[in-house]
């Protein structure tokens, strides 16, 4: 059988309990949570009409009502049982569960209980997964857990923080709204009163931390998805300063690493690379750090600042 084959024979299996479960369920909702479109789920259904137990009269197969809007089994055929696990697939839930329960801001409650039912269902394959060790990917160092405590309780947080763009420290009152790991990297996202706006914190970056006796409350309106789009942990706001890079084969990695607006290859083997920058002194620094390998093409204020920091570099041997 092929592996499309293998796929929709699963989903037909685990169809059939799924929808006794549940009279008169809707066809977008039962198509939305077995992964597939409303015109295939129907046409999983109709062969579902034809399946059964040996002798396949009308009393061996399995029945169902069927409407322009829901479904509902009236009789299952004895192929009810819910799907079971293999010992690969098992392992593999424990492993991705275990690594949920290691994420901030998950309700590490709600995946312990998952996580205990799995395990005792699994039996052999559940003792193995404990000699699998997960970690959340980051090195925490308690500021983690501390955040964590502060959005549980609902508290606003005084922060030391280091900006490594502009190689300065600052301190901010924040309201935490959700804790996050990207890339191996925890963040805590939140209003942030200095700035008045949704900002996104790196944990290891945070040098101090107080939790305050006032209540949490970000700006109105504001939701933890507000600052955090398409996976860019840096959402730069309409205002922030456009700058234009011509960058070398060595520095085309920037295009992977910060959301660009826009990037054109030439003739020469390089880019023209369109990005928003936080602020201009992180742009200089950015360009600085590229080396020869990028130039500024705008705006003019940015090309001197990069110019005049190269003279007094070379003035300096």
């Amino acid at each position: 059988m092929s592996g499309a084959g293998t796929e929709r024979l699963a989903r037909l299996l685990a169809l059939v309990p799924y929808l006794q479960a549940r009279p008169g369920a809707l066809i977008s909702e039962v198509a939305e949570d077995h992964g597939v479109t409303e015109r295939q789920l129907r046409d999983d259904l109709q062969l579902l009409f034809v399946c059964g137990l040996p002798g396949y009269g009308p009393g061996d197969l399995i029945d169902m009502s069927l409407d322009d809007d829901t479904v509902t089994l009236t009789y299952h055929a004895e192929l009810d049982r819910p799907l079971r696990l293999t010992a690969d697939e098992a392992l593999a839930l424990i492993v991705a569960l275990r690594a949920l329960a290691e994420t901030p801001g998950v309700d590490g409650a709600a995946v312990g209980r998952a996580l205990a039912k799995v395990e005792g269902a699994a039996g052999e394959a559940g003792r193995s997964a404990k000699q699998v060790a997960v970690t959340g990917g980051y090195e925490d160092t308690g500021v983690a857990a501390q955040v964590r405590g502060a959005l549980e309780r609902g508290r606003a947080l005084k922060i030391v923080y280091y900006t490594a763009g502009r190689d300065a420290t600052s301190e901010r009152v924040i309201d935490p709204m959700r804790l996050l790991v990207v890339d191996g990297r925890a963040y805590v996202e939140a209003w942030c009163r200095r700035a008045e706006a949704v900002r996104m914190f790196r944990i290891d970056r945070i040098d101090a931390l107080e939790e305050l006796p006032e209540p949490s409350v970000p700006a109105r309106g504001m939701s933890p998805e507000s600052g955090f789009r398409h996976g860019a942990v840096f959402a730069p706001a309409p205002d922030s300063p456009l700058i234009t890079l011509r960058v070398g084969l060595g520095s085309r990695w920037i295009t992977e690493y910060y959301p660009c607006d826009d990037v054109r290859a030439e003739p020469g083997g390089t880019w023209l690379v369109t990005l928003r920058a936080s602020d201009l002194e992180w742009a200089r620094r950015l360009a600085m750090g590229l080396g020869e390998d990028a130039e500024v093409v705008s705006p003019p204020e940015l090309a001197e600042l990069v110019r005049s920091e190269a003279r007094a570099a070379l003035a300096a041997y």
